[in-house]
């Protein structure tokens, strides 16, 4: 497989300006105001999601949104914008709340609370009366490497959820520290302190690229970024290549750790590569 790189987008540019952010890179869906508001509920005991349902469709993309935190928290806040954006478009999205080191929980824990997230985000479309075309984790830093962990090898784990488990069809990650090896320091929040070296190998989606070979990925990554280098995406991007999976890797000129996941970055080139996917 052959990794798209841009080193921007129109559709990016575009969306900066306050244009449209289905721009004029794909097609826009008919009647895809969002609703008002998302009403909170929750996927699993004290955990929360946030479902953004867009009007006047009856099939749509379902993207669940996981937000970073170092792995010590995964507070879905600053991925509303994104998650309104995305539902103007004709995309279920949902932004969720997940459990990490703050809450007492290490590996596997906050990679069940992911499936069951998507599980009910699947769940949540089908009830409001629209059938998933695809099933999307969507990422940002801490919160793309879990979403990673939880594509590429969903079956790792055995959560009880809520609602029946299902796998992602697709990965969007958001400037992940996805070689956890390289980002030790942080990344040993996931863990307990006597974990040792196979359990971090378990938890390395470097390690696990050639699993879901069908599965396509966007990696999103701003060139300003001083949190995670973008050497980390392009890493992933190549051994995720090596194992088969399609990959589109943006590198995006200016936008530093914080901004990668805003509406006016990010909402743009997702909604163009989810126009891609091929659909069920």
């Amino acid at each position: 497989m052959v990794i798209a790189v841009t080193a921007a987008l129109v559709a990016v540019s575009a969306c900066a300006a306050g244009g449209d952010t289905g721009g004029a890179e794909g097609p826009q869906p008919p009647d895809t105001t969002p609703s008002a508001g998302p009403v909170s509920h929750e996927y699993r005991p004290g955990l929360a999601a946030f479902p953004h349902l867009p009007d006047g469709v009856t099939e749509a993309p379902v993207v669940v949104m996981i937000p970073g935190g170092g792995w010590r928290s995964a507070v879905p806040t600053g991925l509303e914008p994104l998650a309104a954006a995305l539902a103007g478009q004709g995309v279920v999205a949902m932004p969720v709340v997940i459990r990490a080191a703050g809450d007492g929980v290490t590996y596997p824990v906050p990679v069940e609370d992911v499936l069951c997230a998507l599980a009910d985000g699947a769940a949540t479309a089908r009830e409001a009366g629209i059938q998933p075309t695809a099933l999307v984790l969507l990422g940002h830093s801490s919160g793309a490497h879990l979403s990673a962990l939880a594509t590429l090898a969903p079956g790792s784990v055995a959560p009880r959820c809520e609602d029946p488990l299902v796998s992602p069809d697709a990965l969007i990650g958001l400037a992940g520290p996805y070689d956890i090896r390289d980002f030790s320091d942080a990344a040993a929040n996931l863990f307990t302190a006597d974990a040792g070296d196979a359990t971090w190998d378990a938890a390395n989606p470097v390690l696990l690229a050639d699993q879901r070979p069908e599965v396509p990925v966007l990696l999103l990554h701003g060139d300003a970024d001083e949190v995670v280098p973008t050497q980390f995406s392009s890493d992933f991007a190549t051994a995720l290549t090596a194992g088969g999976h399609h990959v589109t890797l943006s590198i995006l000129p200016g936008v530093n750790h914080g901004e990668v996941y805003g509406a006016d970055v990010a909402a743009a080139p997702v909604i163009q590569w989810l126009t891609s996917l091929p659909q069920d």
